[in-house]
């Protein structure tokens, strides 16, 4: 057998919907070096806000940071998580290790959920102009897979864009909706937080505002526990699946007019 997480091996699961199905680049969004370069990428900006704030954070520390991002060594981080079972500490000693000088203080006051938690138009546009160029074509209209009345190609088109017109609404809904998790510490009442700032609820506050400001949201949560409620996942997930069904439905009427060979 192979060995585990070798997931180029034949012997080793992999999900056909990245190997067929999905891009370069979406494959890259999801991959392993995405996910703790953005790691490093949050850690970075806690550190500048906390400077910022005040903190004993030198510039020295910040430049090594910056430096470093892409230097992965993720051999290392795997033999770190082996020994401490966390993934987000096998990471932050890993940093730490290529960054030297800011070990001390990468994910300072943080908690795991701090890094853990953190093109549809144009296919409607195309949509648009199939629709266009097919309106008058002929097709005969099917209930139950029987016969029943003609109607257009063009017009099956138009009920397409109106789905995908309502997912696109809905996608947009739900990302201009989105907040961050923010700084809130390990279990959401910031308390290593006012701990590092001495009791300093205006400059705990002002952190949060700064990372989030910087990881590019423009509202965090008010509140959390160790993480963002988990109706931000369902309502994300409630919309992707909206929109899967809607292409389930243009497959499955493209199917159809193929049927007569249409």
């Amino acid at each position: 057998m192979a060995a585990g997480g070798d997931h180029g091996s034949p012997d080793s699961y992999r999900s056909p919907l990245a190997s067929r199905y999905a891009s370069p680049e979406m494959c890259f969004v999801f991959s392993d070096r995405y996910k703790f370069r953005t790691w490093r990428q949050l850690w970075l900006w806690l550190a500048e806000a906390e400077q910022t704030l005040g903190l004993p954070i030198t510039d020295e520390q910040i430049q090594e940071m910056k430096s470093n991002l892409d230097n992965i060594d993720f051999k290392m981080a795997a033999e770190e998580e082996k020994h401490l079972r966390h993934d987000v500490m096998a990471h932050v000693h890993t940093f730490g290790h290529c960054c030297p000088k800011a070990a001390g203080i990468i994910h300072l006051g943080a908690t795991s959920c701090y890094v853990g938690d953190n093109t549809l138009a144009r296919v409607i546009s195309r949509l648009a102009d199939f629709a266009k160029e097919r309106a008058s074509l002929p097709t005969l209209g099917f209930t139950h897979f029987q016969p029943a009345q003609l109607t257009t190609v063009g017009k099956r088109c138009c009920l397409w864009i109106q789905d995908l017109c309502m997912d696109l609404q809905n996608l947009k809904r739900v990302r201009d909706d989105l907040r961050f998790r923010g700084v809130k510490g390990t279990t959401g009442t910031q308390a290593s937080f006012l701990k590092l700032f001495e009791g300093d609820d205006h400059k705990v506050e002002q952190l949060d505002k700064m990372v989030t400001e910087k990881a590019g949201f423009k509202r965090a949560f008010i509140i959390t526990g160790q993480t963002y409620t988990r109706k931000v996942d369902i309502e994300v997930l409630s919309v992707l699946a909206s929109l899967g069904a809607s292409v389930h439905k243009i497959c499955t009427d493209i199917r159809l007019l193929a049927n007569l060979k249409e």
